[in-house]
């Protein structure tokens, strides 16, 4: 049935970046091709209007040969890659209201001060921690390109005609395309961890370096005077050892290295950038004696500078950080000093001597020199990254845990079979030895391999700690946390590294490492409370929570959804956050939730200023913690401009979540959350009924989805599986979301919701709901942008794919059946006649880009077919990596 809905326009970066891409395709690929590709192209938009049926598609694709597929689908993966660049230049990505000085108005319509604000941005944490979870099937190369691209189209904005090298704009737009076309899309090896860590540092030097003092600067300007520097980065890469044992002591070791090294020569770029600027004589101003003492001390007796006391006083900064960088990396900097310096103690000393300077400059005039200069700049860059730059966290198994302590404990001589115990007295035993810092073990102590890797692991951290300073890492995170035991093990491991400090008479314990429980199950997520009344009860832990005022808790989307589907994993998490603030609030502790979301909805992803604002009442309090992964990481933080927004909304909605004053009335929230308890246990049992408790259903999905190929491609240093088993619950949820996107079918974002919302019976205070209140206006506006994007004709050509027809067939019509109810319910309860009838933008960007998908599912279902057929032909591998790639490159958010 043809779209009722107005014919889309392509807006006008589309259509240019469009036209310069085919001119490419014509010019490289050959006429030949570019007529195929238009052919297919115009017949697949004429579909998607209503004007042609799905035959024309198939006759155009059925012409292709491997080699034409393998370069048509090059190009409908470029034209998406550059569709996603126009539509984050036309601020897609930015939302109404989604900064710091429109919060601010906001919450000063409620009365609240600018110096209330700014008490709690003294308390205050926001941090996005980049993951290296393998959903960014795009190569390096290619974003780089892309972002030259975004950074031409910048200077075309201006009017620019030509670059700074003298080279036509369009033309240069085009070279990038051209290059686009002939840099290969895929790996073709396996992403070791060290290219991880490499891939995060890029980011970290080329856009969070530069980016996060400018934002405070903007952030100084907009609250009158100068905010806390409580936005600052995190990382898992090169410490998430969690079912990937390439992560070890040395990985960790090269993390925060190379981590150190990037910052420190950020600060030696920038000293010496401001020695360039900061030519002060004292004939014509006036200079404080700290500058002066300063300027003498730093050996530079340059007859030429006599007179220059800044300068002079920048030469001795240079060389005290020069000498620091060779003792902390542990070798010369690029530029090294031609002065003696002694190497700073730590970051606050190298700022001190910055200050020192910064408030010289301030004194003379208006203060104009110091206020937002390159000084101030580089003291705020201080402020955030220190000698680190990032904060590397630690996570593994509690298994792996608790096999480890076990062994420790046996070498070490105690009596007890850890494994056997209970959980009381495994409290008991832990408590115990952590009483003292006696090491359960020696250097002579013989372990097995995994004891003595997790042994290295811990040793590296506390090396890490005397060389970069202890706030290089600072969180151990446990995975599949289920137990005050599990908690506490993470201590022991601390311990025999010197990273636990037992209580001294009044005074608590001391860890600078936090344990920190990582709840991902629904199950894990209902027995969270308990689990930390239990562990703030024990006395010494108490102590220790409220002597460094916070604790964290991590909130798993990923497991959770796959454990329970979209909308009990939402609600659980929702449930969870709020059941643990009266748990922290009793302890006298601080709650600091950190949010493992991940791209795709079924993860955690859609728009984070809206997840963030939407946690319960008193759960934010200015603290939060969310993961960044995969394909999300370029796509927010690829540019300048896109990390400046999309750091700008993620803390914004921080202020307003922690500040703005609860929207729903007691009654309100007790008969909302009463309907949506009942919603979600009935949206669980319909989603385990397919999922867990059908049989066949696990080789259907691995049959009609990529599954099997996805695990294949080079994209992560991680195995898909946690184990070698083939059990849907072995499998990471990364892989499991995927590829459930790759067939179209996004099942992990929708299924069981539409059972839920039909079956029940007070229709109109769903509607009301979904009008009053933030959380479920959130996770049905998540739901509606997965619905967009699957296309169940699209994925029923996967259905000849599964082996067993009869059962196949079966599964489709109960997956169909469940599309067609959470659509026609969501219309129901929102009040929309079709899809994103509300988001007007957004279904103009998903409908521009789905003629373009179509085709890359259907090649790829005939790929699939003569891969599995046993067809050996190394290009129809290719073709199959390729479509994967171009398909998640439209999609967007699809890991």
């Amino acid at each position: 049935m043809p779209d009722s809905r107005p014919v889309i326009t392509q807006n006008p970066d589309i259509r240019y970046l469009g036209r310069l891409l085919g001119d490419v395709i014509r010019i490289y690929g050959g006429e030949r091709l570019y007529r195929q590709t238009e052919y297919i192209r115009s017949a697949s938009v004429d579909r998607a209007r209503g004007v042609a049926s799905a035959e024309g598609v198939d006759s155009g694709l059925s012409a292709l040969t491997l080699d034409d597929t393998l370069a048509f689908v090059r190009g409908f993966m470029l034209f998406s890659m550059l569709a996603n660049l126009a539509e984050d230049r036309q601020g897609i990505a930015a939302e109404p209201g989604a900064d710091i000085a429109s919060a601010v108005t906001r919450l000063e319509r409620h009365g609240l001060k600018h110096e209330a604000i700014l008490d709690l941005l003294s308390r205050a944490l926001v941090v996005p921690v980049l993951t290296a979870h393998p959903t960014e099937v795009r190569r390096k190369s290619m974003i780089d390109h892309r972002n030259v691209i975004a950074e031409l189209m910048m200077l075309r904005d201006l009017g620019r005609l030509e670059t700074e090298q003298g080279e036509p704009i369009d033309e240069a737009i085009s070279r990038q395309i051209a290059l686009l076309w002939q840099t290969r899309p895929l790996r073709r090896e396996r992403l070791f961890v060290q290219d991880e860590i490499d891939n995060a540092l890029s980011y970290f030097r080329d856009i969070f370096m530069p980016v996060l003092p400018s934002l405070y600067a903007r952030w100084d300007r907009v609250l009158g005077e100068r905010v806390p520097a409580f936005l600052r980065l995190g990382t898992w890469i090169g410490g998430d050892r969690d079912g990937n044992p390439f992560v070890q002591a040395d990985q960790l070791r090269m993390a925060v290295g190379r981590a150190s090294a990037a910052v420190l020569r950020f600060y030696l770029d920038s000293v010496h950038e401001l020695g360039a600027q900061l030519s002060i004589s004292s004939e014509l101003a006036a200079v404080p004696s700290g500058v002066r003492e300063l300027a003498a001390a730093s050996g530079d007796d340059s007859p030429s500078r006599r007179d220059e006391p800044y300068r002079r006083a920048l030469s001795g900064i240079y060389a005290r950080l020069a000498a620091t960088y060779q003792a902390v990396v542990g070798a010369a900097p690029p530029r090294p000093s031609s002065l003696k310096g002694k190497p700073y103690a730590n970051a606050e000393a190298f700022r001190d001597d910055l200050a020192t300077l910064g408030r010289g400059l301030a004194m003379d005039g208006n203060g104009a020199l110091a206020n937002g200069g390159g000084i101030a700049r580089l003291i705020r860059a201080v402020d955030i990254f220190g000698f680190h730059l990032t904060v590397l966290d630690m996570r593994q198994n509690s298994a792996v845990h608790e096999r480890v302590v076990a062994e420790l404990l046996k070498v070490g001589g105690v009596e007890e079979d850890y494994e056997a115990l209970d959980e009381a007295a495994r409290v008991s035993l832990l408590r115990r030895e952590l009483a003292n810092d006696r090491p359960l073990g020696t250097r002579f102590s013989d372990y097995s391999e995994e004891t003595t890797t997790e042994l290295a692991i811990v040793e590296a951290a506390a090396e890490a700690h005397r060389r970069y300073g202890p706030a290089c890492i600072t969180h151990y995170l446990i995975s599949k946390a289920e137990s005050v035991s599990d908690m506490l093990e993470v201590h022991i491991l601390l311990k025999e590294a010197g990273l636990w400090r037992a209580a001294k008479g009044d005074e608590p314990p001391h860890a600078p490492i936090m344990s920190i429980p990582l709840f991902e199950t629904i199950a894990d997520l209902e027995q969270a409370p308990d689990i930390m009344s239990a562990y703030f009860a024990l006395p010494e832990i108490g102590a220790l929570a409220r002597s460094r005022g916070h604790q964290e808790v991590m909130i798993g989307y990923s497991d959770s959804n796959k454990d329970g589907g979209y909308l009990t994993s939402t609600w659980s998490l929702h449930e969870a956050s709020k059941a643990l603030a009266p748990v922290f609030a009793e302890a006298g502790v601080a709650m600091q939730l950190f949010h493992g979301r991940g791209g795709a909805v079924g993860r955690g992803g859609g728009s984070s200023f809206q997840a963030i604002q939407a946690q319960p009442a008193g759960t934010v309090q200015g603290r939060i913690r969310i993961t960044e992964q995969g394909e999300m990481i370029a796509a927010k933080y690829g540019t300048p401009e896109s990390a400046r927004v999309n750091l700008e909304a993620m803390t914004s909605a921080a202020l307003l979540a922690s500040m703005e004053p609860e929207q729903l009335s007691s009654a309100d929230n007790a008969r909302f959350t009463e309907a949506m308890s009942r919603i979600s246990a009935d949206a669980f049992k319909a989603y385990r009924a397919l999922v867990y408790e059908t049989e066949g259903f696990r080789d259907f999905f691995r049959q009609l989805t990529p599954i099997q190929e996805i695990s294949g491609l080079k994209i992560g240093s991680r195995p898909a599986s946690r184990t070698k088993s083939s059990r849907i619950e072995d499998l990471r949820a990364i892989p499991w979301v995927f590829s459930w996107a790759q067939a179209r079918v996004m099942l992990p974002g929708w299924y069981g919701v539409g059972h839920a919302l039909a079956g029940f019976e007070d229709q109109a205070l769903l509607a009301e709901m979904a009008q009053a209140w933030p959380f479920f206006r959130s996770a049905l506006g998540n739901m509606e942008m997965v619905l967009a994007k699957s296309d169940l004709g699209i994925a029923e050509h996967y259905l000849p794919l599964v082996e067993d027809q009869t059962l196949g067939k079966v599964l489709f019509g109960r997956i169909r059946e469940g599309w067609d109810m959470a659509h026609d319910s969501l219309l129901s309860v929102t009040g929309q006649s079709h899809l994103l009838e509300k988001s007007p933008t957004l279904d103009t960007s998903i409908r521009l880009r789905l003629p373009y998908i179509e085709p890359l599912n259907l090649l790829q279902v005939e790929l699939l077919k003569r891969h599995r057929a046993g067809e050996d032909d190394p290009r129809i591998r290719e073709g199959i990596e390729l479509s994967i790639n171009a398909i998640a490159t439209a999609l967007r958010n699809s890991g």
